[in-house]
């Protein structure tokens, strides 16, 4: 499998969402920064919205969500508060839409999806602290802040977030158990049901939709990305950093497959063996 650089120089590049002219945007998540990337090595600057960005998606309105998860260093001055924000492309301004769900606040909010409806779903992974790690969970939201839903509680460290092409199922890829796991498409607290475990001591960071249903998920500290069927089985294959974080599919018949590599600080591009789902928004 060969890979051609796109961008380089990115400050821990996640969250690819490959646009309508072909241009590639990613989160920063150590810069704070969203960054639109051309072939050529080309690089602009969205937003700046600090923290640390991570998931991102286009809305139904044309806007960039993303999940913020605060960063890693409590600052004091709001900026280190995990929550969901809406980004006007061409603005750039960022507006706070969540901060937290019935009263309990956010921890670290990770990746997010839109589904048909335009509801959008995220994932929060649970903030590390000196002694203790909070739980995170699974979220369905309205995209103008006016109703959030619990959906799972007390997860693990959930973090990729996707919708099966049918639009019936949620799959959340939870970090430290390397597991893939799925609800119904209903917002209201639910059971996940175990999809599938990844082999080997890898963990499992953001993933991407195949038209077949698959579920590709980034396995980080693995150097691979983990393709689970929605019967459970699953092939790993190799990428060339061993802290890849994401994967997004695009071109005309979707085969081709933009990753993030955060361990070299680049985006690349690649031939995928399957197409990917395509995006329900764009911009």
């Amino acid at each position: 499998m060969e890979f051609e650089v796109i961008a380089e120089g990115l400050d821990f590049p996640e969250g690819p969402v490959v646009m309508e002219d072909g241009s590639i945007i990613v989160v920063e998540t150590d810069g704070g920064r969203i960054t639109r990337c051309w072939s050529g090595g080309r690089k602009e600057v969205v937003a700046t919205p600090g923290g640390g960005p991570n998931g991102l998606a286009v809305g139904a309105d044309g806007a960039l969500y993303h999940c913020n998860n605060g960063g890693h260093e409590g600052v004091g001055d709001g900026s280190n508060v995990g929550r969901i924000e809406r980004i006007d492309i061409a603005t750039g301004k960022v507006e706070r839409i969540y901060e937290s769900c019935d009263g309990d606040a956010l921890s670290a909010p990770n990746d997010i999806m839109f589904d048909l409806d335009g509801q959008m779903w995220f994932t929060d992974l649970g903030r590390i602290g000196e002694k203790a790690k909070d739980w995170g969970g699974l979220y369905c939201a309205s995209p103008d802040g006016s109703k959030i839903t619990r959906v799972v509680e007390r997860a693990l460290s959930y973090n990729g977030v996707g919708i099966s092409p049918d639009m019936s199922t949620v799959y959340a890829a939870d970090t430290y158990s390397a597991r893939l796991w799925a609800v119904d498409r209903k917002a209201e607290l639910q059971k996940p049901r175990l999809v599938g475990t990844a082999p080997g001591p890898v963990f499992l960071d953001s993933l991407g939709m195949t038209a077949a249903g698959n579920v590709a998920v980034a396995a980080v500290t693995g150097g691979a990305i983990a393709t689970f069927t929605p019967s459970g089985d699953v092939t790993m294959t190799p990428v060339d950093d061993r802290v890849v974080t994401n994967i997004a599919f695009g071109g005309e018949d979707m085969m081709d497959a933009w990753l993030t590599f955060s361990g070299h600080g680049t985006l690349v591009k690649t031939r995928w063996f399957e197409p990917g789902m395509k995006l329900l928004y764009n911009a």
